[in-house]
């Protein structure tokens, strides 16, 4: 795989309320969903996790430009690199080709929102996530989006309400369960909104049962990363606090990894995260941890890493 596009926001332009803790947040949520499977299928960039390059996702949409999918799986892996602007342009693409998917019109919001360098929740991004729960209004990454909206408008109880209503159409140990809760708390606790009652009495929906087809999620974060509150309280700390925060949650990942070594996405946030942190040397050493944990995956590890430039890689 080449190297990072020359479009490609370098991390330190991203918007001051994506803080450096932040940043991390959004990518780990990000791997991990779609490691674990949870993007849509329609574009889940690889079923076999040997993910396909940027150049070769690029002429797929060449050879097919009228294929919603192709263009999806494009914006996916551009996502995947923190590459806004273009995940964008390759949505714009996506959403005209099929505007009648909710997940993609999501998975634009979420997008633009990352893409914008000052706004925390640009109106373009609004509109998407209108056009998205149009279509479905059960969209939980919209539901989601349109929550915070409320918060950073100061609409603090109205957030929670929608929050609430969301986790109540949360099947139990859906992927953003838990950080949905924690927002909910988080937040109730910062405005003194009592909620620890509200959330005991909500009663969520049966999981699916094994044979069932897996929900369509949405294709950024789950729930999602940063949240509302993560991204204040972020941009409060202090450049060395944030590098603290940052370094624990990396630290935790690491740790998480020694008991869940098959997370393919989860090793390549660690590589990701330890280069961002300036630790080439412990970005190979998880690149080496990764392929002896992982040999069947060697050739993705290496074209991932290479494209983070791990070195000795």
């Amino acid at each position: 795989m080449a190297g990072e596009s020359e479009n490609q926001t370098p991390k330190w332009a991203i918007p001051a309320f994506l803080g450096a803790a932040a940043l991390l947040i959004v990518a780990l949520g990000y791997s991990v969903m779609r490691e674990r499977g949870e993007v849509p299928a329609a574009i889940n960039i690889s079923a076999d996790g040997d993910a396909p390059t940027l150049e070769e996702l690029q002429a797929a949409v060449r050879a097919k430009p009228d294929d919603p999918d192709s263009w999806a799986r494009l914006a996916t892996a551009h996502f995947e690199r923190e590459q806004y602007g273009e995940a964008v342009a390759a949505l714009d693409r996506a959403t005209t080709l099929a505007p009648d998917r909710s997940n993609l019109w999501s998975l634009l919001g979420e997008a633009r929102i990352y893409a914008n360098p000052r706004d925390p929740m640009p109106e373009a991004s609004v509109t998407a996530f209108q056009k998205a729960l149009a279509i479905d209004p059960k969209d939980p990454s919209a539901r989601y989006f349109m929550a915070v909206r409320k918060d950073l408008a100061k609409d603090h109880k109205g957030a929670i309400d929608d929050w609430l209503a969301l986790l109540a159409d949360t099947p139990p140990g859906a992927p953003w369960e838990a950080d949905l809760r924690r927002t909910i708390e988080q937040v109730g606790q910062r405005e003194n909104i009592p909620v620890a009652t509200r959330i005991a009495a909500i009663r969520q929906p049966a999981p699916a049962g094994p044979a069932a087809p897996p929900p369509t999620l949405p294709a950024a974060s789950g729930i999602p990363g940063p949240n509302a509150e993560q991204v204040r309280e972020a941009g409060k700390l202090s450049p060395t606090d944030q590098d603290a925060m940052a370094r624990g949650m990396v630290g935790n990942l690491e740790n998480r990894l020694k008991g869940d070594p098959k997370n393919i996405g989860g090793w390549v946030m660690l590589m990701r995260s330890r280069m961002t942190l300036g630790e080439p040397d412990k970005a190979t050493k998880a690149y080496r941890d990764a392929v002896t944990a992982n040999p069947e995956a060697k050739g993705r590890l290496e074209s991932e890493a290479k494209a983070l430039r791990v070195p000795g890689v």
